[in-house]
């Protein structure tokens, strides 16, 4: 149990004391309980007799605290969770619907659900409560239908954590040839709807009977010896999920046509058409003859049609065509290209593990550094670092470095740029950070002209590398910001700044689309980082690569493929350049 996981129990908790109506110096009590447990620079669970030495940590959080720990849950949560409607806490994932709202909401108008609190918004009930008015139920009216709209869609990062499970259980199956994901999740897409396979077999009626036995299949909605269609549950992530049983020979040809996209199928379907073939989704047919030519492999599927192959997250008729008619598809950025990750937190802020555990991580993942990004002071929220304790961090660094040997660590910042635009931190102290990641954390809902400034203000300073997830925003739960992306593209173009794809999954910001204007209109170069918060996270990365790939990006494009020496002389070339201007 980790301090992450802890807190997460303990916000849990205080929401759902908040639904239940509780006294608010008990629900404030395990909220500062977990801001004090997120800002601990030790790990909770092996130091229990250390909990009291914890500012807002008092007997009773203590004991909820090493209950935690010992059962990896809390009994009054799970309480809690027993005597509230089912419904209520769901409502918790309206965009700007809290806790103390839907307590209200309870109390007064008896809400437990999604859809009451739809008619009870579209009938005007909500604006007549003490502290509503039209403007708040209007703005819950749009937060029930925006997650209305999104409700089928389901994050790429928990899509992958399903298709894992899936691909798991499969391989352990009889008859099973060949395998693969294929659709909107291989193509690499944020958001996926429901899950498509296509599995090569001998025997599709008895692996059609396998499938829909497997553990997670919650009900079947049509089986058959070509396609079974199902519902699962996998930790409580719910999709629908499409298996297409073929035969070896037409796997491949099958594989392309399932990962799709309809765009791009139409594309190769025109293209075989002028080519005298038709193309199904198990092979090609001369026009003349019903003899299907079949392939070993997808690559031999497109040069057939005298294409170069194209990898699965370009093929949405974007330019994929013309590309592999004339031989000119990039090689794309690949995993193994990666050497370091540039954004990350440790327990100084508010990650969960140390410098020493981030580092053996990235050791073990085969990087040659990574930089050690911490909050700056103003993010007080999530424990930012006065520029003492930034100096204290150096220490440690320096004392990491010394002792982990193949990896590097990078003295590093992610500094707020604070609503009027000023940098969290003095330039001289920037001077001394190896990396400086700049990022808005605050003054989100400022107008367009003013937040595109606080960007633009902060590339222009000569100590910046780099734009953290410069959007912001946050899939399923806050919009990007209204900013003149041609203005900022441009000043990163003039300053050598660096813009990130952050590859959390919830923020992939910059998303695909913005990153393929800034290479294709400014020819700019960027970074992508996991914003990692403990060692887990650090996988994450592949989430930035797919999206990178969708961006049609290349080695070349992305400067964590560079090795530890020239990326050091990059980020002092860059000073050097900016100072100059100054």
């Amino acid at each position: 149990m980790n301090n992450k996981q802890i807190v997460h129990i303990l916000n849990q908790l205080a929401d759902y004391l908040d639904l239940a109506g509780e006294n608010s110096f008990k629900v404030s009590a395990y909220r500062k309980a977990g801001r004090a447990v997120e800002a601990s620079r030790f790990a909770i669970a092996d130091h229990l007799d250390r909990l009291l030495e914890l500012p807002g940590v008092g007997k009773g959080t203590a004991g909820v605290i090493q209950e935690i720990v010992e059962t990896g849950q809390s009994s009054q949560l799970e309480r809690l969770r027993n005597e509230l409607p089912q419904g209520l806490p769901d409502l918790l994932s309206l965009q700007g619907v809290g806790p103390k709202t839907i307590y209200t909401l309870y109390k007064e108008l008896g809400i437990t659900s999604r859809e009451e609190l739809l008619q009870a918004a579209e009938l005007g009930r909500i604006r007549g409560l003490t502290g509503f008015g039209v403007k708040k139920e209007q703005k819950i009216l749009e937060a029930v239908k925006k997650f209305a709209q999104r409700s089928e869609q389901v994050l790429r990062v928990h899509a992958l954590q399903v298709a894992r499970t899936i691909e798991q259980e499969i391989t352990k199956l009889s008859f099973i040839q060949k395998m693969s994901v294929a659709g909107s999740l291989r193509r690499g897409k944020e958001t996926v709807k429901d899950l498509d396979f296509v599995i090569a077999t001998t025997h599709p009626d008895e692996v059609a009977d396998q499938i829909v036995r497997l553990p997670f299949v919650q009900e079947v909605v049509n089986q058959g010896s070509t396609k079974v269609s199902v519902s699962v549950d996998v930790e409580g992530i719910q999709m629908s999920v499409d298996f297409r049983l073929v035969t070896k020979e037409q796997y491949a040809s099958a594989l392309h046509h399932f990962t799709g996209s309809a765009e791009h199928n139409i594309r190769i379907r025109q293209r075989a058409k002028q080519m005298g073939y038709k193309v199904s989704e198990y092979g090609i047919f001369h026009d003349d003859s019903d003899e299907m030519i079949t392939f070993a492999e997808e690559k031999d599927f497109f040069s057939h049609l005298q294409l170069a192959y194209v990898p699965p997250e370009l093929r949405e008729d974007c330019g994929e065509m013309e590309a592999a008619e004339q031989g000119q598809v990039p090689a794309l950025l690949q995993q193994e290209d990666y050497r370091g990750d540039l954004h990350m937190h440790s327990r100084y802020s508010d990650g969960a593990h140390s410098i020493r555990e981030m580092a053996e991580a990235a050791k073990e993942r085969g990087y040659e550094y990574i930089a050690i990004t911490d909050h700056s002071q103003s993010l007080q929220v999530a424990n930012g670092l006065t520029i003492t304790e930034l100096r204290e961090q150096w220490e440690e660094i320096a004392q990491v470095n010394k002792e982990v040997e193949g990896v590097t660590v990078l003295k590093g910042t992610e500094m707020d740029i604070l609503p009027d635009g000023r940098l969290d931190f003095p330039d001289e102290v920037l001077a001394e950070l190896d990396v400086v990641i700049a990022s808005i954390h605050s003054g989100m809902k400022q107008d367009r002209e003013t937040l595109t400034r606080r960007l633009v203000e902060a590339m222009e300073n000569p100590y910046v590398h780099i734009i953290g997830h410069p959007t912001g925003r946050v899939l399923f739960k806050r919009e990007a910001y209204d900013l003149d992306f041609d203005h900022i593209f441009q000043t990163a173009k003039d300053t050598g700044t660096i813009l990130e794809c952050n590859s959390n999954g919830r923020r992939l910001d910059l998303n695909d689309e913005l990153l393929k204007k800034a290479k294709d209109e400014y020819g700019l170069t960027f970074t992508i980082n996991t914003d990692a918060h403990s060692v887990p996270e650090l996988s994450r990365v592949e989430l930035g690569v797919s999206t990178a790939k969708r961006a049609w990006l290349t080695k070349s494009d992305v400067i964590n493929t560079m090795g530890l020496d020239e990326l050091q002389e990059w980020l002092q070339e860059k000073r050097k350049m900016n100072r100059k201007k100054r």
